[in-house]
């Protein structure tokens, strides 16, 4: 079983997996746009609720474009997660867009936003990982960003009425720590890019 398992990881990569490896640098990117917007909130802790809606919206439209654009390099190809990068993409640019549109929304309104943004691309990480776990090592740390992502969404859900700052820093937390998963995961599949050129 041993050996099964090594010579499906030693084959070149499925058609489903080809676009996440030609485009792991835009998981980079993505990592990246989330790591900085989570410094962000924790350097600026007293933003308004007006800044933290627009701030936000701008963190959302870059998830949401970087996604897209991730889906867009496996075109053609019959790709199985190309879906739900389409998927993540249109919901973080649809959030981006409310939040811009409606810089007013009331604070309970931006954290019922946020928390059903942060649960549904958490499920959306979790469906993809386990569709690639057959096809790619280190499947694990998707599914571990897809579960950090469900579980701020849900906590968020959960405690709407947590004050602005304390909003502030728990969406801080939540960018660096999903970002950071999804920088290593880019690099996972770099490696993978890499090993079968």
């Amino acid at each position: 079983m041993h050996t099964r398992r090594a010579e499906m990881y030693s084959l070149a990569p499925a058609a489903g997996l080809r676009p996440l490896t030609r485009g792991w640098w835009l998981m980079l990117l993505r990592g990246i746009a989330g790591i900085l917007f989570g410094i962000a909130a924790f350097i600026w802790p007293g933003l308004t609720v007006l800044a933290l809606t627009l701030l936000y919206g701008a963190f959302a439209m870059a998830d949401g474009i970087l996604s897209l654009g991730a889906a867009i390099t496996g075109r053609g190809s019959e790709a199985v997660p190309t879906w739900w990068l389409v998927l993540i993409g249109l919901l973080g640019i649809a959030v981006g867009v409310i939040a811009f549109l409606w810089p007013g929304l009331t604070a309970f309104a931006l954290v019922i936003m946020i928390g059903a943004w942060a649960a549904t691309i958490g499920i959306l990480e979790i469906i993809g990982a386990v569709w690639l776990r057959k096809e790619i090592e280190d499947e694990w740390v998707l599914i571990a960003a897809g579960l950090v992502s469900l579980l701020f969404g849900l906590a968020v859900l959960l405690r709407p009425g947590a004050g602005a700052l304390a909003l502030a820093w728990a969406i801080g937390a939540f960018a660096i720590v999903s970002g950071i998963l999804h920088v290593v995961f880019a690099l996972r599949l770099k490696r993978h890019h890499d090993r079968t050129q």
